[in-house]
Formats: C-alpha cells, structure tokens, sequence
C-alpha cells in the first residue's frame, strides 16, 4: 500500500508565496518520476511541473520562472514552491508519482488526494 499526502495549501494573497509538500510512504520500492498537477473547478486537470529520476524537469507554460519543483529522494518528498502567485492560480494541486514497489513489479500511477490553493485578495 502506497500512500501521498499533500501539505501547505491555504490561502494567500496575489504576489504571495506558498510551499507544498508530498509525502510518498508505505511499499516505495523506487521513484521514477514526480509531479504537480492542478485543477480548477470547470477546468482539466494541468501539469505544473514533472520532474525525473534521470532530472529531466518540465513546467506549464503558465507558472514557468514562477514555480520550482524539487525532490528529496531520500524522503521520498517532492516540493512546490511557488512564487508572485496570481488568483488564476487558484486550484487544487495535487502530487503524483510513478513508483515502483519492489522489482518484480511494474510501474504504477500514484496519486495524493490534492491540497486546496486559494489566491485572493
């Protein structure tokens, strides 16, 4: 059993910083990728930032220069730190990871249950 769990949503004015956390606990074998997604209510869902076990990092176009995701592999932890927030920001971000959980075993999709963002004045 594999669980995410995000933390540091909440509220912040436009300009303001935040930082989230995901945390990857339970049967981790290894971590081949992380990422942020988001989604605002009648929007898809969108890629933030994607980050590689080989380093390989991607953005949105939208938080690009803004945004920077980075990954503690010995804690099996992924950030987000996002700055100079704007209100079209506003979603709920949630974290993924393809893992594996022993070597015998595919890569499997893993999903935290997201973390409410909220950019208002």
């Amino acid at each position: 059993q594999v669980r995410l769990v995000e933390s540091g949503g909440g509220l912040v004015q436009p300009g303001g910083s935040l930082r989230l956390s995901c945390v990857a606990s339970g049967s981790v074998f290894s971590i081949s990728a992380v990422a942020w997604y988001r989604q605002a209510p009648g929007e898809e869902r969108e890629l933030v930032a994607r980050t590689t076990l080989g380093d390989m990092t991607t953005y949105g176009d939208s938080v690009e220069g803004r945004f920077t995701i980075s990954w503690d592999k010995a804690k099996n932890t992924v950030y987000l730190e996002m700055n100079n927030l704007e209100r079209e920001d506003t979603a709920v971000y949630s974290c993924y990871a393809g893992l594996f959980t022993s070597p015998l075993k595919p890569l499997i999709d893993y999903w935290g249950q997201g973390t409410q963002v909220t950019v208002s004045s």
